[in-house]
Order: C-alpha cells, then structure tokens, then sequence
C-alpha cells in the first residue's frame, strides 16, 4: 500500500495544538497544492481568507460555538464559495451575469471542498493537524461581515492548521460494502453491516481519549436529520446573491 493511501485513512481531527508556528513557505505550498485541485469548468471558485488577528479569531472561536482552537491553532482560514471575481468579467466582455443559479452555486462549494482537502493532505503529509470548521455556519452573518464578504461570496467552512499536540484515535468508518454499490442502488446486507459498525462506534465513544458520549452511529445521525439544520442558511446565502434559479 502506498503511503499516500496510508497518509489518508490514518486522517484524525485534531482540536489541541502546540505553539510552534508554520513555516511561511510550507503554508504557501499548502494552499498552492489547494489550487491543485479539480476545478469544474476551470471557475477556480474558492478564495481563502487567512485571519491572524487574535481578536478577530476568537470573535469567529465564539461565533463557531465556542470552539477554541479556532483561536489557538497556528493558522485559521475560512474557505469561501467565490462567484464574484469571475463574475467581474461579465462585463467586459459584454455578457450579463447569471451567477445566481443552482448549478454555479454548486460547483463554487464543490471547488472550495476539493480545494480544502488537498490542502489539508498536503498538511498531514508535512507532520500538521487539522480541523475543520463548519460551526463558522452557525453564525454565517457575522463571519462574513467580520470578513468583509461581498455578495457573490459565503463562507463555507473554516480550516485550523498547526502541530498536533495530541495523538486521538482514527475514528471508523462505515464499511466499504455499505457505501460502495454496483450498478445500482441497492441496500441488500446494509442493516446487518451497520448494526456491527454501530457496536464499533458505540466502542470507540467509550474508549477514546476524553471519553465520549458511547453513542451509535445510527443513533448519531438519526438526531442530526430529525433537527431543524441551520434554517438560516436559506435566507443569508439568498441575502448574498445566491437565489437557486
């Protein structure tokens, strides 16, 4: 097995880190092996905001839910869906803008997730830890006004880099005959297969470091879908220009 392969499914989220800062040419690698990635119709619409002041840090720390490594990792970003800059140019060349579709919407947000895991490959291979941040979304107003964000721009998800400064267990996965399909849509043998992962993840809550809440996965995600998600997201992503035609 390749150590690439290796690299990834060893992935962790890491929410403690040390004090020692990114070398400046190791993060500009990072986010140019970002813009590496797949790119749909070559848009290139993901724009990264790097926020280093430490007030305004731990504003978004508190407006994420109070996650405090948004302040303390060694670099924060916010990873932002970007239909403006290329919107720019309708002009110029005489066309009007139509950025306010649902496709175009989609393919900025796919654009800023592939972007971010490259990014976020090219950390864990140089030794750093990640987290993303998508709590930045509890409060996407006041991030994007912190952030001077433009119609045309949301914010996404943000992204903490730095040194690991603890060792967490790689969480499970769900088994590959669950999400992997052949030809079709098929559910033959999921229910039996996810009643066994769910021990695992039952097992994994109660033993990892800090404890946990001993949970299933099947219990996890059954809370997440049967609560109202953010409904403010319809409204603030329609007050940035983004109105799904």
């Amino acid at each position: 097995m390749s150590s690439v392969i290796e690299l990834l499914k060893s992935h962790r989220s890491i929410r403690k880190f040390t004090d020692q800062a990114i070398p400046p040419e190791l993060f500009k690698d990072i986010v140019q092996a970002g813009q590496a990635a797949a790119t749909s119709s070559f848009l290139q619409g993901a724009t990264i905001v790097r926020v280093t002041e430490a007030e305004k840090r731990q504003k978004i720390a508190e407006l994420a839910g109070g996650q405090a490594y948004v302040a303390s990792a060694a670099e924060f970003m916010v990873l932002c869906a970007d239909l403006k800059r290329a919107g720019n140019y309708c002009a110029q060349y005489g066309k009007s803008f139509e950025g306010d579709y649902t496709e175009q919407f989609i393919i900025a947000t796919v654009d800023v997730a592939l972007m971010a895991q490259n990014m976020v490959t090219a950390a864990e291979s140089e030794g750093l830890g990640i987290c993303y941040i998508g709590g930045i979304r509890n409060n996407p107003g006041p991030v994007s006004e912190l952030l001077e964000l433009p119609k045309g721009v949301y914010p996404v998800f943000g992204l903490c880099l730095g040194y690991p400064d603890q060792d967490p267990e790689v969480k499970p996965r769900l088994p590959v005959n669950v999400i992997l399909k052949q030809e079709v849509y098929n559910e033959e043998g999921d229910q039996t297969a996810i009643a066994e992962y769910d021990e695992r993840i039952r097992e994994y809550y109660r033993t990892r470091s800090g404890g946990g809440h001993g949970i299933s996965w099947s219990e996890q995600v059954s809370t997440l879908l049967a609560e109202k998600s953010r409904p403010h997201m319809k409204g603030f992503l329609e007050g940035q220009g983004f109105k799904f035609r």
